[in-house]
């Protein structure tokens, strides 16, 4: 396979992720009126509605694929997908326990700055504009409990039960990790088929600008919605 197919796969998948916006970080419709009609334990049903929601995460999914860019072994990999799950897992259950809540499209909005800063720090921006290069796994970390706020926040819009609300919670969670591990197989697929020719160093740089546009894109539509809301 050559570079003509492998670009344009690659590119079309992250275009993708942005092209469904005005679904993918809401919920729909069958989704919502399971939510606010549920009453006690419903481990699996949540367990699903996590699953899908990562799945359809771009913002989450772009910034992992931002993550994961350079990283060739798998020790690393799962190192920094770990300090990432660590973050929102961690946010996400004690956001909607402790009833912590913040706005929606501003939360969202540094989601996507995630996005624009990892495609930064990809291209080398920090080292050559400020002459430091912060610690990425620890941005990793913090990120991903931002992003855990913003699961928290929209699950939040909703009236859960309170009976059996923790275990409901942890299939949510679990759910969410089993469809980050889901987009991210395919994804690592994608870029190991790619790394096998000279092109992936070659258009690295192109291919990170994609993301910092992207992720400017959805700041953009973010703080949108928060000044018109």
């Amino acid at each position: 396979m050559g570079l003509k197919r492998i670009l344009p796969i690659f590119t079309l998948i992250l275009l993708c992720f942005v092209s469904v916006s005005a679904f993918a970080h809401g919920v729909d419709d069958e989704t919502q009126s399971f939510l606010s009609a549920n009453k006690g334990l419903a481990f699996g049903p949540f367990l699903y509605i996590g699953a899908k929601h990562m799945i359809t995460g771009y913002d989450h999914l772009l910034f992992l694929v931002g993550v994961i860019f350079f990283l060739y072994k798998t020790k690393e990999i799962l190192v920094y997908v770990s300090l990432f799950t660590i973050g929102h897992s961690t946010t996400l259950l004690l956001g909607v326990m402790a009833n912590i809540n913040v706005n929606v499209f501003l939360i969202d909005a540094i989601i996507a700055f995630s996005i624009v800063y990892k495609g930064f720090d990809n291209l080398g921006g920090f080292k050559v504009f400020f002459g430091v290069q912060p610690n990425t796994k620890l941005a990793v970390l913090i990120f991903g409990l931002f992003h855990g706020f913003g699961l928290a926040t929209k699950l939040q819009e909703f009236q859960f039960d309170k009976e059996g609300l923790f275990v409901n919670l942890l299939g949510f969670n679990l759910g969410v990790e089993i469809g980050q591990f889901l987009a991210l197989g395919a994804v690592l697929l994608i870029i190991g088929v790619w790394r096998r020719y000279n092109s992936y160093i070659k258009f690295s740089n192109i291919t990170n600008m994609l993301l910092m546009a992207a992720g400017f894109l959805l700041i953009g539509f973010q703080l949108t919605g928060y000044f018109t809301s």
